[in-house]
C-alpha cells in the first residue's frame, strides 16, 4: 500500500483526487498540500480529462491547519502553499468538482470555495474557527469572499459558529445537498453532465468564471499569506493552539 497522503485514480475522464490522511483528519499539513498541488498540476497538463473529483477517504473532509506542524515551521510559507493550491484549483483547466462526505474546519473551507461545483451530504458541518485561536482567515478569505454574501462572511468569519449543509448552500458555499443515500447518484449526475460536454466549452466556460478569482489570487495572494503567518507566530495563537492540541 503507498503511505502517500493524497491518492488519484482515473475514471473515464475524470480524475478523482482522495484526500487520506486519517492522521490528522486531512489536515493540511505541508507534505498534504505538496502532494495535493502536485496532483492537481498533472491533472491540469492532462488534456484527456473532462473534471477532477476531490474528496476525503475518511470521515473528516479536511480539519483545516495542522495545529502540530505549525508550532515548528515557517507559516507564511505554508500560507504561500495553500494560497497556491487554492489558485491551481481555481486555475485549472477543467471543472474542479468536491465531495463533501464529512465536516470541514477553517483551511479546509478554502478548498471548498475553490472548487467549482460542490456536492455535500445534509449532516456535513462547517466552521471558520480561526478567530477562536486568535487567527483569522485570511488566505481563505480569498476564494470565500468570492462565494460568499457579505453578512455571511461576516457572521461565519467573526463568530467561529458551525454552520450546516442547507446553510451553506443558501448563501453560495456549496451547490447541491443530499442525503447519505443520494450522494453517488447526484455526484454521478454532475460527472455524467461533464462527460457529456466538450473539453474546449470546459475549458473556455471555467476560464470565464474564474478569471476574477484567479486575478485575486495574484493580487492578495502574498499579502494574505504574510498576515496569516504573523498570526500563526503570535504568543496568542501559540498559547491557545497548544491549549487546542491539549483537549
Amino acid at each position: 500500500m503507498s503511505d502517500a497522503l493524497v491518492h488519484r485514480t482515473d475514471d473515464d475522464r475524470i480524475a478523482v483526487v482522495t484526500l487520506d490522511s486519517p492522521a490528522n483528519r486531512n489536515a493540511l499539513s505541508s507534505r498534504l498540500v505538496a502532494e495535493l498541488t502536485q496532483h492537481l498540476a498533472e491533472a491540469g497538463a492532462d488534456e484527456s480529462l473532462h473534471g477532477v473529483l476531490l474528496r476525503s477517504s475518511q470521515p473528516v473532509f479536511c480539519a483545516g491547519a495542522d495545529l502540530k506542524e505549525a508550532a515548528t515551521v515557517d507559516m507564511v510559507q505554508s500560507a504561500r502553499a495553500i494560497v497556491a493550491l487554492q489558485r491551481s484549483i481555481a486555475a485549472l483547466p477543467v471543472p474542479v468538482v468536491c465531495r463533501l462526505d464529512g465536516a470541514v474546519r477553517a483551511g479546509g473551507l478554502g478548498l471548498v470555495a475553490s472548487a467549482d461545483v460542490v456536492v455535500c451530504r445534509d449532516d456535513v458541518t462547517f466552521a471558520l474557527t480561526e478567530v477562536r485561536l486568535g487567527l483569522a482567515a485570511a488566505t481563505i478569505s480569498i476564494p470565500l469572499r468570492a462565494r460568499l454574501s457579505a453578512r455571511a462572511a461576516s457572521d461565519w468569519f467573526l463568530t467561529g459558529r458551525t454552520v450546516g449543509a442547507a446553510e451553506g448552500k443558501e448563501h453560495g458555499l456549496v451547490t447541491h445537498v443530499a442525503s447519505a443515500e443520494d450522494m453517488d447518484a447526484v455526484v454521478a449526475t454532475v460527472l455524467g453532465d461533464l462527460r457529456s460536454a466538450a473539453r474546449q466549452g470546459l475549458v473556455e466556460a471555467k476560464r470565464l468564471l474564474t478569471t476574477d478569482l484567479v486575478a485575486d489570487f495574484d493580487a492578495r495572494g502574498e499579502e494574505m499569506a504574510r498576515l496569516s503567518g504573523m498570526l500563526f507566530h503570535s504568543d496568542v495563537a501559540r498559547e491557545r493552539m497548544a491549549a487546542a492540541l491539549r483537549r
